[in-house]
């Protein structure tokens, strides 16, 4: 009973809330406070006024310290996995060039799950030795290098919002809702644009440096990129190594990041045809009975609000619940309310 004496008066202080007077007021008070402004002031406004994009770099500052971090933990683990295949090189099998370069090269091809075989550990030491790298790496670039590509994806897709909008009158907070309504898309055409140009950058290179034909260089390229690694074709000279250590890391880790993008951008849409179908189809009888938590045959605003963002999937009857808890658990006299006593007895 007082559980419904709290939820009930919790419901309709929300919905008193929600009148337009209270909306009014609710946006003068966030509102910054008007006041004189000096001449510096003056010039920064109009500073911002012939260029109304805002610099995004302060937002990402946390992320790109992490990014550091990436290629700290990336450098040490192909460094320790080139110490350890650098020295028991006469344990692997196949063509070699430059020690150091097969070295890296094998570390590379080992870490993305390529494998293309044509350098092979033939001993017990070094198969134990690939195996444990190989785990090791699938790690890495699955949880820590998919980071730092999504974090370069989101820098670079802020950058083509402004190109996007370069002679346009846009301010700043209509280039932050810009970004951050349509993240996932300039991040997926950003990605689109670096997979084409690798794919090319891979395909020339295989073509005009390995002296491939251009069947068997796309063909080598899509076999690479798709972390297939049939083998037959490979990057067998010094300086298509040297090319493919950065460019295998590069290109495995964009089509990943492509796909990933690929598959919230329809998760994403799908979702927005559900909020707009919630939104504009007609309510039933059995609708009003459902969102009608208190049971007294009234449909309060927040009843009303609870109920559609349960329907777009948005929250769900458990997250409801859990809230009601901690309501209780704060409203310490029961009255059905919040006030300074509950918070400060709390």
């Amino acid at each position: 009973m007082a559980d419904n004496d709290a939820r009930q008066s919790l419901l309709s202080s929300t919905n008193d809330s929600l009148n337009l007077n209270e909306t009014k007021a609710i946006h003068r008070r966030i509102r910054p406070h008007r006041r004189s402004k000096g001449p510096s002031e003056r010039q920064s406004e109009e500073h911002e006024k012939d260029h109304p994009f805002i610099n995004l770099e302060p937002v990402l500052v946390p992320r790109e310290f992490r990014f550091k971090y990436v290629l700290m933990l990336l450098g040490a683990y192909l460094g320790i996995g080139t110490f350890w295949f650098f020295l028991i090189e006469d344990q692997i099998d196949g063509k070699k060039t430059n020690g150091i370069i097969d070295a890296i090269y094998f570390c590379v091809v080992t870490m993305t799950t390529v494998g293309y075989g044509d350098l092979v550990p033939h001993s017990s030491l070094a198969k134990m030795l690939a195996c444990l790298y190989a785990f090791l790496g699938a790690a890495l670039v699955g949880l820590i290098l998919s980071n730092a590509a999504d974090y370069l994806a989101e820098k670079q897709g802020n950058l083509l919002v402004k190109a996007l909008h370069m002679n346009e009158k846009f301010n700043s907070t209509e280039v932050l809702m810009d970004i951050e309504t349509n993240k996932v898309k300039y991040k997926f055409l950003t990605t689109a644009t670096l997979l084409v140009v690798l794919i090319i950058a891979g395909i020339g290179f295989l073509f005009l440096v390995e002296g491939m034909e251009f069947v068997d260089a796309f063909y080598c390229v899509c076999a690479t990129i798709t972390t297939l690694g049939f083998g037959d074709k490979s990057f067998s000279t010094q300086e298509g190594r040297v090319f493919a250590i950065l460019w295998i890391l590069s290109s495995t880790v964009c089509l990943a990041q492509f796909f990933l993008y690929l598959a919230e951008i329809y998760t994403e849409r799908r979702q927005r045809a559900l909020v707009k179908w919630v939104l504009t189809r007609n309510l039933t009888t059995g609708d009003l009975e459902a969102a009608d938590m208190d049971h007294d045959e009234v449909v309060s605003a927040a009843e009303f609000i609870l109920y559609k963002l349960k329907e777009m999937g948005k929250i769900g009857q458990e997250d409801v619940l859990m809230l009601m808890d901690r309501f209780k658990d704060l409203d310490v006299d029961h009255s059905g309310t919040l006030t300074t006593e509950d918070v400060i007895l709390s």
